[in-house]
């Protein structure tokens, strides 16, 4: 039988009080450690630990870079930068980020419209990375945000540069202009490269050069807090930051002449039309001028709704370049191309002459072709039908060498295809085929034996841009060589003014034409302004040195085919277009332009007295003298025609021919 145990109640308790003192003891003593720990960390070594939670956050802030200069041929600045004011705005420390914008709204600090675009600009960022959303501050609008600074986290103002066009209106169709960064653009760019960056290059040498002009960004390492904002005393803790200098936009040097540039927008003003001027010898642009025009600062400070509205709605539309974009029928100045081709092809014989009555019909047909205001000119050759500009003359010899030989012949001339001019947004004409009116007009108007007649003249559907008509004028100046038109002539480091000039680019050399035919039809083109019947006679009377030039008509209204087309009585719309294309000295040409003046009227009525002060201003010195030729470099290009740029000299002279021309 085995042992009974008795239970001991008071040895138990006993135990367990003890156990319940010994766990309550461990208790105390580890919220004491505790307690003390905390006292410790958050008392005693509070700023030892700020100082490292501080030290903890960096962010790296981007430097933008100073954007390059535009420079004209004489260092004049066309382009800068100037410092201003711009509000941005940090994604990540924006609790409601439409809710801000719409109270900056009604601050007038930006606009109600723009916000969607902003919203969409703003989410294509890094969210940590400063975002700017209005730029070039005024004093008034500074001080309206920085009394209400504390309603709007993570916006601040910030001092930055902004882009400053100084001459305004002047050659702002050469230069271009810069504006906000849209939403697409952002799809198409490297972003880390414009963090901080408001404006991009958007027409111009601003926008095909964007890549020069830009530069690198730089960067700088900031501490931040807990809330992602600046510290500006990080503690003796502080981990070393990193800084790198931006590196700012090379300079563009530009070919313009501005004494000529503010000429030729002088004389067009209050016209819608165009002036371009070119260096034959090397496709350098001395003037680019097109009317109307605007005020590029608009764009680069954020132009308004209102103000964008009054340009887009104006008749006149002064946002549209004329002279790269208006393809129009360029009239007559097509004639000596046209002369040059017959006789290259041996269909026309220059000293043969032909009678020209103030009507011609093709053969077979009873549809009359008329002669410019019916005037008859008589039985005349080569020479008289370029002086007097006989369309009836032109008729026939358009027909006789068809339009397979005038298609292939007329982009010889840059007719038809882009210049390749070094900024955007050029057009490239039209030189009208069957085979280009079948394509476009499949099942209507095909190709009938009128429209090569009447290509002769430069009407019909024959497009040409005021530049291809300068560009062409610097052909027939060089006898033949074809420079594609230029406006950057340089780049220039800001840091070591080293300059890299660009070499001119040579594109064709007319050599299938012979110099018998080159002397045939520039000795024409001086006797339309030294000739009595000549259509330039009367606005070249006055010319000290020899000039060739030749006037077109447009004609866009069928009354003047009737005869009873009269200037002021037709609406301006319906007006003839005003060409004149001209270079001079006549066997040392230093320019060629071309010059476009809509519906007023005859080229020698409008167009022409544009382009004899433009020859003046730049050829002629302060005592009405012929100014020395500046010495031309020798390019890189084959032996034969080296020299001839070099010496800018007609080589179809003969030895004594050359010495007798001034």
């Amino acid at each position: 039988m085995s042992p009974v145990r008795i239970k001991d109640n008071w040895r138990e308790q006993r135990i367990f009080v003890r156990r319940v003192w010994f766990v309550t003891a461990l208790m105390v003593i580890a919220a004491i450690a505790v307690f003390a720990r905390l006292y410790y960390l958050q008392v005693l070594r509070r700023h030892y630990y700020e100082d490292l939670s501080v030290a903890n956050g960096v962010r790296t802030v981007p430097i933008p870079a100073a954007r390059g200069l535009i420079v004209d041929r004489d260092g004049q600045i066309m382009a800068s930068n100037r410092p201003t004011f711009e509000l941005q705005l940090t994604p990540d420390e924006v609790p409601d980020l439409r809710g801000s914008l719409q109270r900056l709204a009604k601050l007038a600090l930006v606009r109600e419209s723009d916000i969607p675009e902003l919203i969409r600009a703003i989410k294509s960022q890094l969210s940590f990375d400063p975002v700017p959303i209005r730029v070039q501050l005024s004093e008034s609008q500074v001080a309206r945000f920085a009394v209400r600074r504390f309603e709007f986290p993570g916006i601040n103002i910030s001092p930055q540069q902004s882009r400053w066009y100084p001459l305004k209106n002047l050659g702002v169709f050469a230069i271009g202009y810069v504006g906000p960064i849209s939403a697409s653009e952002l799809a198409h760019i490297n972003q880390a490269a414009y963090a901080g960056t408001a404006l991009i290059g958007k027409s111009g040498i601003e926008a095909q050069y964007e890549h020069v002009l830009h530069g690198t960004n730089g960067y700088r390492q900031v501490l931040v807090n807990a809330l992602g904002r600046e510290v500006r005393r990080p503690g003796v803790l502080a981990r070393q930051l990193h800084e790198k200098p931006p590196v700012p936009g090379d300079d563009v040097i530009v070919s313009l002449d501005l004494k000529i540039q503010r000429l030729a927008e002088k004389l067009l003003k209050g016209q819608d039309g165009a002036v371009v001027a070119l260096n034959p010898w090397n496709g350098n642009v001395i003037a680019l001028a097109s009317s109307p025009t605007f005020n590029p600062n608009l764009f680069a400070r954020g132009i308004s709704e209102k103000q964008y509205l009054a340009l887009v709605n104006n008749p006149d539309n002064p946002l549209f370049d004329r002279a790269l974009r208006s393809q129009l029928p360029i009239g007559s100045t097509i004639k000596p191309a046209i002369a040059l081709g017959a006789l290259t092809e041996g269909v026309l014989n220059p000293t043969k002459r032909i009678y020209a009555g103030s009507d011609w019909h093709l053969p077979g047909s009873d549809h009359m072709f008329h002669n410019y205001k019916h005037e008859v000119c008589g039985r005349i050759g080569l020479n008289m039908a370029i002086i007097m500009s006989c369309d009836v003359y032109f008729y026939q010899v358009a027909y006789k060498m068809g339009i397979e030989r005038l298609g292939a012949w007329l982009p010889n001339f840059g007719f038809g295809k882009p210049t390749g001019i070094d900024v955007p947004g050029e057009q490239s004409g039209l030189v009208p085929t069957p085979a280009w009116m079948a394509k476009h007009y499949p099942h209507g108007y095909g190709w009938y034996p009128g429209d090569t007649v009447i290509l002769g003249i430069g009407q019909g559907t024959f497009l040409a841009t005021p530049l291809q008509l300068a560009h062409y004028a610097g052909i027939l100046a060089t006898r033949g060589l074809s420079f594609r038109p230029r406006l950057a002539t340089g780049l220039r480091n800001p840091l070591t003014h080293k300059i890299h000039w660009k070499r001119p680019v040579l594109d064709g050399n007319l050599t299938m034409i012979s110099r018998s035919s080159w002397q045939v039809v520039i000795k024409a083109m001086h006797g339309v302004t030294t000739n009595p019947r000549g259509t330039a006679y009367w606005d070249m009377i006055n010319a000290t040195y020899p000039i060739a030039a030749k006037t077109g008509t447009a004609q866009l209204t069928r009354e003047e085919a009737n005869g009873d087309y009269n200037l002021k009585a037709t609406p301006k719309k319906l007006r003839d277009d005003s060409w004149f294309i001209t270079f001079a000295p006549l066997y040392k040409p230093r320019i060629a332009i071309a010059v476009l003046v809509e519906h007023a009227g005859a080229g020698a009525r409008a167009a022409g007295p544009i382009a004899m002060k433009i020859l003046n201003a730049y050829l002629l010195g302060p005592n009405g003298k012929l100014l020395p030729a500046t010495p031309r470099a020798r390019y890189s290009m084959p032996r034969d025609i080296a020299p001839r740029v070099a010496a800018g000299v007609d080589p179809t002279l003969t030895a004594t021919e050359r010495a007798a021309q001034p």
